[in-house]
């Protein structure tokens, strides 16, 4: 992955159109980014070794979701283009939680850490939730990790832990933290 220090990383969303249009591309660009954060160590529900078929399933999965507008699909791209992180507002509910969505897949390439992109992503997310007229957020974290602590940032509220509740990449039980947010519509 080539990223400068001189790129500026935007957020943007994906349009039901794009997402339609443009699937295989995007479904290349963001298995990259999930590949990645998976070998890195990322526990977000994929094991290793993780096939490139099965990211990409993932992936059209995702997209064919956003063409339905079942879920919101934010990406962080470099000037040039280059997709380098992602996170979904899951959007399509029950009927008796219209208010609320679920924040999933924060991604962050490794090579593209420590900029700032998860902190665009994340008021990228608020943003889009808002719009979905989305005031109740939720979502789960490894315990401990590094996302914890940007999501506390970012005004989230931790509610609880459950001790080895999921596994890492490598199979090692793994604690997770569930946060909330509420936001003005």
């Amino acid at each position: 992955m080539n990223i400068h220090a001189t790129d500026t990383i935007t957020v943007r969303r994906v349009s039901a159109g794009e997402a339609r249009e443009h699937a295989a591309p995007l479904a290349e660009a963001l298995a990259d980014v999930l590949i990645d954060c998976v070998e890195g160590g990322a526990s977000v529900s994929f094991m290793l070794p993780l096939p490139r078929a099965r990211a990409l399933a993932f992936w059209h999965g995702v997209l064919e979701d956003v063409a339905r507008q079942e879920r919101v699909l934010l990406v962080a791209q470099t000037t040039a283009g280059c997709i380098i992180g992602t996170v979904q507002l899951i959007t399509a509910l029950p009927d008796n939680q219209p208010h609320r969505a679920d924040v999933a897949k924060m991604l962050v390439h490794r090579d593209a850490r420590r900029r700032g992109v998860a902190a665009q992503l994340l008021a990228a997310v608020d943003q889009a939730a808002r719009e979905e007229a989305k005031s109740v957020l939720v979502l789960d974290t490894v315990t401990g990790g590094d996302a914890e602590r940007l999501y506390q940032r970012a005004g989230w509220q931790a509610v609880g832990s459950v001790p080895n509740y999921a596994l890492m990449p490598d199979g090692a039980y793994c604690g997770t933290t569930f946060f909330h947010k509420q936001l003005a519509v």
